[in-house]
């Protein structure tokens, strides 16, 4: 697998509303231990649109291991110009210090937001440009991840197109692994 398009829930769907919450640090390991497994695979590129939660943190966590896996690549490929436009501040910043270590950043529509449908478009980008999608996400718990989900489930059908998930049972293994070192 050389493409990994990365998505999964937002930061409010979590409960999470401060950039310094605990949980964010086992999040971000959980992506980790994930990547890690992906990159001694070949794994090349992540694949991102930049939206606050899953994908940011996913972000920050490949800079991190870029020091080990300096091949390591980021792409954000935004849905439309101008997405964070309306975010608040501490969000606007850490937007711009993603976007700012980004091998690669594009946006899809080349213009602001219009309508649903460019959210569409991106997910359909995304599943055709990948090699395979990993979700922070748990069927569990719907949340705005299900769409791209969608997308990526007709495309397995069609080819076998690989799913993986993050759900919450891997984020409790996650905290208890690291509460045993």
């Amino acid at each position: 697998m050389k493409v990994l398009a990365i998505t999964g829930y937002k930061p409010f769907e979590l409960g999470i509303f401060k950039q310094d919450d605990k949980a964010l640090y086992y999040i971000k390991k959980a992506i980790k231990n994930r990547l890690i497994a992906f990159l001694d695979e070949g794994l090349e590129w992540i694949l991102i649109s930049g939206q606050l939660g899953t994908e940011l943190w996913a972000a920050e966590a490949a800079y991190d291991l870029q020091e080990e896996y300096p091949d390591l690549k980021v792409a954000v490929i935004t849905p439309f110009y101008e997405q964070e436009k309306n975010w608040k501040e501490p969000n606007k910043e850490l937007y711009e210090a993603v976007l700012a270590q980004a091998d690669y950043e594009a946006s899809l529509t080349h213009r602001p937001y219009e309508s649903p449908l460019q959210f569409k478009q991106k997910n359909q980008f995304f599943i055709d440009k990948s090699d395979g999608l990993l979700l922070l996400y748990d069927p569990e718990k719907e949340g705005s991840p299900k769409y791209m989900l969608g997308t990526a489930e007709k495309r397995r059908e069609q080819d076998g197109y690989p799913i993986y998930f993050i759900t919450m049972d891997d984020l409790r293994v996650t905290v208890e692994e690291d509460s045993y070192l």
